[in-house]
């Protein structure tokens, strides 16, 4: 008789898919027009586990050519053994960057794998923490007018409910703070007092700019500054957060556990930011948010929402989850399973294994790289 102890990893396959944005996006530092997903298939014997990434299109034969070899064969209830694989096996392409999104991917398909063979869902699996997650809508793009920044907090505020928003500062690399400071103007004024306001500056700013730009944000009530300078630089987001009084918050960039105790080292942070998409998986979300709570900070998911929730209502010091309008749109229109807000927080469903995710492959068709 087959048991899920006698389950191995059959193959591993990838896909990427390019799905335009609803209108032109940008922030501080950055422009786009589309957002590439890749999907990674884990196939366990009598399941097959899901995970992805937001990353290049280069991780598919990256994951299909390097990691898929180094995975096929083992047990697939062993996950932190085949991180561990993988981990090794990538030592000369360097860890930071697209190696760790597409073992990101890899290993959140493994584990999703590994809750569906046992039947529980992920958070079980984990050790559920939390039943729900705060959360809080994302966008605010600086390419927005203030029409469309008004619509944009209207569908959070007042279509989800989510009690917490952020906008986008820093347009043109920090060189129209004007306007930023127009637009955060408008944002609280549109939202009320009542509601929490984050911006993110996306490391626009210089530090002496940055801490003038943040005294002028807690007259608005701002209190999540994010990368108001480059998140590389740790002794200046120290600065400034020594000079303003929002909470500073940075760590969307970390791909390794080195670069999250680095910043927590260097007390860079009130809040430390965990993509799950590019930090290594779930495992490694685990290990920086221990790293995070042993010095009594709290964590924060940064995008992939529908990804993240199980595993941030498995994190004791877990803050909230970012609901990126890019990501959360792409998860509802290609997953089934996709999660709803309520009450501005997202509930992982206990009775689904795994993550509850599944592609819906008819369409997202229509988006896939060939």
């Amino acid at each position: 008789m087959t048991t899920t102890a006698d389950v191995t990893v059959d193959s591993v396959r990838a896909a990427a898919y390019v799905v335009p944005t609803d209108a032109p996006e940008a922030d501080g530092t950055l422009a786009w027009n589309s957002t590439t997903l890749v999907v990674c298939d884990v196939v366990t014997g009598p399941v097959t586990g899901l995970g992805y990434t937001y990353a290049d299109a280069s991780c598919v034969p990256l994951i299909e050519s390097t990691l898929a070899p180094l995975v096929t064969g083992r047990d697939a209830l062993d996950v932190t053994g085949t991180w561990s694989t993988m981990q090794r096996g990538i030592r000369n392409l360097g860890r930071p960057g697209l190696v760790s999104c597409a073992l990101s991917a890899v290993e959140t398909a493994l584990y999703d794998a590994k809750a569906r063979l046992l039947d529980v869902a992920l958070a079980s699996l984990f050790g559920r923490a939390h039943e729900t997650v705060p959360i809080y809508g994302s966008g605010g793009f600086t390419s927005y007018d203030d029409d469309t920044t008004r619509r944009g907090l209207d569908h959070w505020v007042h279509e989800e409910r989510i009690p917490r928003v952020k906008i986008k500062v820093g347009e043109s690399w920090g060189t129209r703070v004007r306007r930023d400071l127009h637009r955060v103007a408008l944002a609280r004024h549109h939202v009320g007092d009542e509601v929490e306001l984050y911006v993110d500056a996306n490391g626009a700013y210089g530090v002496g700019q940055a801490a003038r730009v943040g005294r002028e944000l807690a007259e608005h009530g701002v209190t999540w500054y994010e990368e108001p300078v480059s998140s590389d630089h740790l002794a200046g987001l120290r600065q400034v957060r020594q000079q303003v009084t929002a909470d500073v918050t940075a760590g969307e960039y970390g791909y390794h556990l080195p670069y999250f105790a680095g910043m927590l080292g260097a007390e860079a942070v009130d809040c430390l930011q965990i993509d799950v998409t590019r930090c290594g998986g779930y495992g490694e979300w685990l290990r920086a948010a221990a790293c995070a709570a042993g010095r009594s900070t709290e964590i924060s998911g940064h995008c992939a929402p529908n990804l993240s929730a199980h595993v941030a209502t498995a994190t004791p010091n877990v803050r909230h989850l970012e609901y990126f309008h890019d990501h959360e749109r792409i998860e509802r229109m290609l997953f089934d399973g996709a999660l709803s807000p309520t009450d501005g927080a997202l509930r992982p469903d206990p009775t689904r294994p795994g993550h509850g995710l599944s592609l819906k492959h008819a369409d997202a068709e229509r988006y896939r790289v060939p």
